[in-house]
């Protein structure tokens, strides 16, 4: 995959790493960085625009988390550019937060990428 910008290294706005690898803590860490580049890729919002949202947040809140940070930057573009409303948002992140603990999506096998996605 190519993509249209370049990830920072050793910037504010630089993802975790480990050996030059991205580092992941918990699976949605990993989504929501997919996530912000796919709708990058997309063209649903400027990468340098995100990136400069990015550093403000974790500028402000470097206690909060790098992803966290990183999901905070991503929605407040997508607001911006009028590609989420407030109320979209909230709708999701309640039903998210109404899931049972340890839902997840996965495939009938449980190895994703095999047979068909399921949403448990």
């Amino acid at each position: 995959m190519t993509l249209p910008f370049r990830l920072d290294v050793g910037s504010p706005a630089a993802p975790p790493r480990s050996n030059g690898e991205l580092v992941f803590a918990e699976p949605w860490e990993g989504r929501a960085f997919g996530l912000a580049m796919a709708a990058s890729q997309a063209g649903a919002f400027d990468w340098e625009d995100f990136r400069q949202v990015l550093i403000a947040r974790i500028a402000a809140e470097p206690e909060a988390g790098y992803y966290v940070c990183w999901f905070e930057a991503l929605e407040q573009v997508l607001l911006v550019k009028g590609e989420v409303t407030e109320g979209e948002v909230g709708e999701r992140a309640a039903r998210l937060a109404a899931r049972p603990a340890g839902h997840d999506h996965m495939t009938a096998t449980g190895i994703p990428g095999r047979d068909q996605v399921i949403d448990r």
